[in-house]
């Protein structure tokens, strides 16, 4: 297994060079101080299993490189780890093509449960995220944002938004074309797929169908 370990901290690195052997496979660390060499690494290394990115640092404009990271190296899953912790901030990585945000205070445990979903091809949500009570709502302008929909959840712990996505994937539908059908961009889309996958403790699409079965959600949804 390979993965890229981009930030500007070596003191950050060496630690998570510790906790990434931890992974069940044996793990080959390719490391980059700055943006500009993480994406000369991505390009030396074009079968990278997964690419580590701090958002602050020399050469990275933020969010905004993520999205550039993910559109020239789509084949590479990006998970962010950041010592930030705004939802906005969150939201926005992962609609640019992140597939997890992980807190540079989160434990070990945390983090190699998170890399381990990615792996496995889900999406890790941060918790952060998935707190619908408490979460700040995004400005009403903003094509992306939840409504207040989001501030209620069922005894599962399920939106009213994610049970209405829950019954477009058991449809069959793509992401595209649950985003069509609910009128929400394709990022927002991956977001909500991702909650439910954690709400249900599942790692696919047929998993999800499956257990939500099992639970009678797909009729009520």
């Amino acid at each position: 297994m390979k993965i890229l370990l981009v930030d500007d901290h070596s003191l950050f690195r060496e630690g998570m060079c510790y906790v990434l052997q931890q992974l069940q496979e044996q793990v080959e660390i390719f490391e980059a101080s700055n943006f500009p060499d993480a994406l000369k690494q991505a390009e030396l290394n074009s079968d990278l299993d997964l690419a580590l990115v701090d958002l602050n640092m020399p050469g990275s404009e933020g969010a905004i490189s993520i999205k550039f990271f993910h559109q020239r190296f789509p084949h590479i899953p990006v998970v962010v780890v950041s010592g930030e912790d705004g939802r906005d901030k969150m939201e926005k990585v992962m609609s640019y093509g992140a597939m997890g945000f992980v807190c540079k205070s989160a434990t070990a445990p945390v983090m190699l449960s998170a890399l381990n979903l990615v792996l496995a091809g889900g999406v890790y949500v941060p918790p952060q995220m998935l707190q619908q009570r408490h979460h700040v709502m995004l400005e009403a302008r903003e094509p992306d944002c939840l409504d207040k929909r989001s501030l209620h959840t069922n005894e599962y712990g399920l939106t009213a938004r994610q049970m209405q996505v829950l019954g477009h994937l058991a449809e069959g539908l793509s992401n595209k074309q649950i985003a069509k059908a609910v009128d929400l961009a394709e990022g927002t889309v991956k977001i909500h797929v991702a909650a439910v996958y954690q709400v249900l403790r599942v790692n696919s699409r047929m998993e999800a169908v499956r257990v939500a079965e099992q639970l009678g959600l797909l009729g009520a949804a």
